[in-house]
């Protein structure tokens, strides 16, 4: 039975830690399908997570954090595509660029606000149960037990991979939207605005990654704290090449992620006795391990990262 009690808490810590990647991968699938590399996830997360935190302490309703992480996280993705996609920069650059803004405008306002560093108190109430309507989950022999560790943020994930799945790939809009990151010219030639197609999932890939931020904040600790993303956004960047810019790949990448988080959680209970730093290490080392096995086979939407200028021979 105790056996049976860690698998649980190891499977359920999994996918726990597995949703905010999960939601971040699901915009960079988005924002790189049509062509433009999306490095500012991580700086994203930070804004996302903040505003979360910030909404909730001032309205006391952690919807409207929800809400106020995901206009915010597109408002940052805006700055990466007025840079990329209008101004033709360099998309890594400026993804770099949100990153570095992100981590400064969350120190200067956590002074600003709370006049105090380091993190913001706690919230007064967060997204910690699951509605109503879900409760049923609760009560299914052996799974309730699982099901009832998981926050509402769980189950908009996943079905989050339904919905860009469908979208991309049985929706005339998911076909435009691969036909701008594969060849740009011959989709402008046919008719189909470019930039309008790379603003609409760049916007996209900022709300996703606003959200990811804000099911770590109100969701998971509710609280808001420096370093809490801790790189989860190039993780979920990882996630989204190992699963080959496609939804479900990615997801499932995700929760390859989170299981190693969760190993390296529960490492004590599991009878893993290694040292503290060595534990630590597991998620990003499996990171790496997983890019270097996809190196060479997976292969990005042809104009991934080049900017495009209407006209241009």
């Amino acid at each position: 039975m105790l056996e049976g009690a860690v698998i649980l808490a190891v499977i359920a810590s999994a996918i726990r830690l597995a949703t905010p990647l999960i939601l971040a991968a699901l915009g960079g699938v988005f924002s790189e399908r049509s062509g433009v590399v999306n490095i500012g996830l991580e700086g994203i997360m930070i804004i996302g997570a903040f505003f979360a935190v910030l909404f909730t302490h001032l309205t006391s309703n952690p919807w409207m954090g929800v809400l106020a992480s995901m206009a915010f996280g597109m408002m940052a993705a805006s700055i990466l595509a007025v840079l990329s996609i209008n101004l033709r920069g360099n998309q890594v650059i400026a993804g770099v660029a949100v990153n570095l803004l992100a981590v400064s405008l969350a120190a200067f306002l956590l002074e600003m606000i709370w006049h105090r560093s380091g993190s913001t108190p706690s919230v007064p109430r967060a997204l910690t149960t699951n509605p109503d309507f879900l409760e049923f989950l609760e009560k299914i022999p052996v799974l309730g037990d699982l099901f009832s560790k998981f926050t509402p943020f769980v189950y908009i994930a996943f079905i989050l991979v339904g919905v860009s799945y469908y979208v991309l790939f049985k929706t005339p809009l998911g076909l435009r939207i691969r036909a701008v990151g594969e060849h740009p010219r011959a989709a402008d030639t046919v008719g189909i605005n470019v930039y309008r197609i790379r603003w609409l999932c760049v916007l996209l890939s900022g709300l996703l990654a606003g959200l990811a931020g804000a099911s770590l904040s109100i969701g998971t600790i509710s609280l808001f704290r420096e370093g809490m993303i801790a790189g989860q956004g190039f993780i979920a960047l990882a996630a989204m090449i190992f699963g080959k810019w496609h939804p479900v790949g990615a997801m499932f990448a995700c929760l390859f992620f989170g299981l190693t988080s969760a190993i390296q959680i529960q490492a004590q209970s599991i009878g893993i006795s290694w040292a503290p730093e060595f534990l630590l290490m597991i998620p990003y080392v499996a990171t790496i391990v997983a890019l270097i096995g996809v190196v060479g086979k997976a292969v990005a939407p042809a104009s991934d990262g080049l900017p495009y200028e209407k006209g241009e021979k």
